[in-house]
């Protein structure tokens, strides 16, 4: 899937010139917390968010540093932290920076600057004009039809061919034991027996169970061996609701 797939066409924006307060009322009323800052046939110049407006004078938030520190800083510094806390205009107090992406995006690349970034939100440009945009809320929305296609899509495999594709996914992973785990499939339910001397792994052998087609439930049979003392601790008791 790509930013095509997932983005929100619908882009509420708001223009350079547009007052603060206008801009506010869109965010209320949409229900989102930042605004992609245009001009002329969408072209993207700037971004303003919850973070552009938490300082302000109009609510007495505005830093109040000491003598020395404005000294330090010079009247440049001061000059802009002025318009900043008391600007009227979008364009005046926007994040011009903006970090974007393109249509043809894969999700892993959105997801990486968001996280590079510490973004909750991504314009997606064609050229220069703004076509949509990707948020997390937007992410989360394809994986939860990702994950429902998932479900609808389990056949009644039978209980061999669960076997092999439990054992073909520990084979791909490094962290998975490669000796010391037996796995057995009834009626689509893996018990996972044996020993591990990490018990972080018996987490991640459940996991790669439940993510085959067709499992029904997954029995964890397995021991942990403390490598260093040779103790051995059984499994955690089964979870009567997962039964």
């Amino acid at each position: 899937m790509n930013a095509a797939d997932v983005m929100s066409r619908n882009v509420v924006s708001v223009g350079p010139d547009a007052p603060i307060g206008d801009a506010i009322s869109l965010m209320l009323e949409h229900h989102i917390s930042g605004l992609p800052v245009v001009v002329n046939d969408g072209v993207l110049v700037g971004v303003l968010t919850e973070g552009d407006l938490l300082r302000r004078s109009e609510t007495r938030t505005e830093r109040h540093r000491a003598r020395w520190i404005e000294f330090l800083r010079g009247p440049g510094r001061l000059a802009e932290d002025f318009v900043r806390t008391h600007a009227r205009k979008v364009g005046e107090i926007m994040t011009e920076a903006v970090v974007s992406t393109t249509e043809d995006a894969p999700l892993s690349e959105i997801v990486r600057l968001m996280e590079r970034h510490h973004v909750k939100r991504l314009p997606v440009l064609r050229g220069e004009a703004i076509v949509g945009i990707v948020t997390r809320t937007d992410l989360m929305r394809a994986l939860g039809t990702l994950l429902g296609k998932e479900t609808g899509a389990m056949s009644a495999s039978t209980d061999d061919e669960i076997r092999k594709n439990v054992l073909a996914a520990l084979a791909e992973s490094s962290w998975a034991p490669r000796v010391g785990i037996t796995i057995t499939v009834t009626d689509g339910v893996v018990t996972l027996d044996g020993a591990i001397t990490e018990e972080k792994e018996r987490q991640a052998l459940r996991v790669t169970a439940e993510n085959v087609p067709g499992v029904k439930s997954v029995h964890d049979r397995i021991v942990w061996v403390e490598p260093l003392s040779g103790t051995v601790l059984e499994p955690p008791p089964p979870d009567p609701a997962a039964e």
